[in-house]
């Protein structure tokens, strides 16, 4: 059974490919071994990251682990991850449709545990390395944004580089709301996050400190559940973020 169905797959794939350098190939002996086809990687990437499962259980004799970890980060290291990412939100702004009137934004702190960019202490973790993703969904989970940081940084101070992104994206997706809704946890109840939302137009929906406020008010749940089915990874493509093996996509 296939990870996508490939009237939905097969146009993206041909896109990316599109996005891919035109690579020299220069060997002195000229006797090195064929280059695995990008499509055939850019396939166990996609299953990688659909079924949630690590490298060697998706790689077979047509394309191995090692392959798939190193054209990863060269497609990285190129930019077309990011570029990737923006297609892949459109097309499905087009075929399904974001709910980008009501968005969620929340912190999610992940183990780092050879270093990286961005890894830092851990205040959840006796102080071993980690990351901290910064992430905004829109109404359904869908993940919009995602911005690496230290573990041990706040997740107000997050905010704004975070809310920077996702105007960007009005380049890719077209107008955005002129009002959108933002739900937010009580690590977000600070003045100065209210402010920033009030310049940037937007409604803060934020539980307040102190206040014992169920997951399900003010439609925050929907960034908890994004978190949970995300925690094995580290960041997602179009990250500047790097984790423990040096790549920016989930293990």
């Amino acid at each position: 059974m296939p990870a996508v169905p490939s009237c939905i797959l097969d146009p993206i794939r041909d896109q990316f490919l599109v996005l891919l350098p035109v690579r020299e190939v220069r060997h002195p002996l000229g006797c090195h071994n064929p280059r695995i086809s990008d499509a055939v990687v850019f396939d166990r990437l996609v299953q990688v990251l659909v079924f949630g499962c690590g490298y060697e259980r998706v790689a077979d004799h047509l394309c191995s682990a090692t392959t798939m970890r190193r054209r990863r980060d060269e497609w990285i290291a190129t930019g077309v991850m990011e570029s990737l990412r923006l297609l892949v939100l459109a097309h499905y702004d087009r075929m399904i449709g974001l709910e980008l009137d009501q968005l969620s934004a929340d912190g999610c702190i992940a183990k780092a545990p050879s270093g990286g960019e961005c890894a830092g202490k851990s205040p959840v973790d006796r102080a071993k390395l980690g990351m901290k993703r910064s992430q905004l969904t829109d109404g359904y989970g869908i993940p919009l944004v995602t911005d690496p940081a230290p573990a041990n940084t706040r997740d107000h101070t997050l905010l704004p580089a975070t809310l920077d992104r996702f105007a960007a994206l009005e380049a890719t997706l077209g107008p955005l709301p002129e009002h959108p809704r933002l739900a937010l946890d009580a690590g977000y109840d600070y003045s100065m996050v209210r402010q920033d939302l009030d310049t940037r137009r937007i409604i803060g929906k934020i539980a307040e400190r102190g206040a014992k406020t169920p997951i399900q008010a003010g439609g925050r749940w929907v960034v908890e559940r994004t978190k949970c089915a995300t925690r094995r990874s580290v960041c997602i493509p179009g990250s500047t973020g790097r984790n423990s093996e040096g790549g920016s996509w989930a293990e």
